[in-house]
């Protein structure tokens, strides 16, 4: 039995969209319908709740510290929700501890949590609107959101990055598919994902290869 009803999912799905409304660096409403139905595709193949999952997919990006100055508050709002649509505290207990555990920035530290199922699942799908055509997209937009630079060859990737650097030092945004999303799809966790992932994978290794090659006048 599903321990979030449709009525509430609805709910916490108008509440998150109001957040994304506002959002002008790839993590709009837009890419919380693509994770939501990226989630349903994953759920259907693996033994979750998938209303936790949906609900956790659609809240994630709402307490994200790289959109928000104020974490903790957007945590207290997102309990505050819960809370008033009326989800009992041990489901809001699993739904915190995805969103608060599920970034990749959380992987680049020595602490990482290990997530549930239902988080995994949330993971994967939003691990995967970070790659592949979307994920190139998404790439240079939130990069040009941020003043960074498309390429620049004397700059060699971070391949070793602390999660003070992926916050807070500028790179360029071809280097951002080395530091980051050529290394999604070894690290997703669900067979759906993966073979999903590997395709993605090759579209931006792909991708990369010919960017390089123009960028040479080649």
């Amino acid at each position: 039995m599903s321990k979030i009803n449709a009525d509430q999912l609805a709910a916490i799905q108008q509440f998150a969209c109001e957040f994304a409304r506002q959002d002008h660096s790839g993590h709009g409403v837009d890419h919380l319908n693509r994770v939501a139905a990226m989630i349903r595709t994953i759920s259907a193949q693996e033994p979750v709740d998938e209303s936790v999952a949906l609900a956790a997919g659609w809240l994630h990006d709402v307490i994200d510290d790289k959109l928000t100055d104020d974490p903790a508050s957007r945590q207290q709002a997102v309990i505050d929700q819960l809370t008033q649509v009326g989800v009992d505290h041990e489901t809001q207990t699993a739904i915190m501890a995805i969103m608060t555990n599920m970034s990749f920035a959380k992987s680049l530290g020595a602490h990482a949590q290990p997530l549930s199922l239902e988080g995994q699942v949330v993971q994967d799908a939003d691990r995967l609107d970070a790659i592949g055509a979307l994920g190139i997209g998404r790439a240079f937009y939130y990069s040009g959101r941020f003043g960074e630079e498309m390429y620049d060859p004397a700059k060699k990737p971070r391949l070793n990055m602390t999660k003070e650097q992926y916050r807070h030092e500028p790179g360029t945004t071809i280097n951002h598919f080395y530091e980051k999303l050529f290394k999604i799809a070894d690290q997703l966790n669900t067979p759906t994902a993966r073979r999903i992932g590997q395709h993605r994978q090759q579209l931006m290794a792909d991708f990369v290869a010919s960017f390089k090659q123009e960028w040479r006048g080649e």
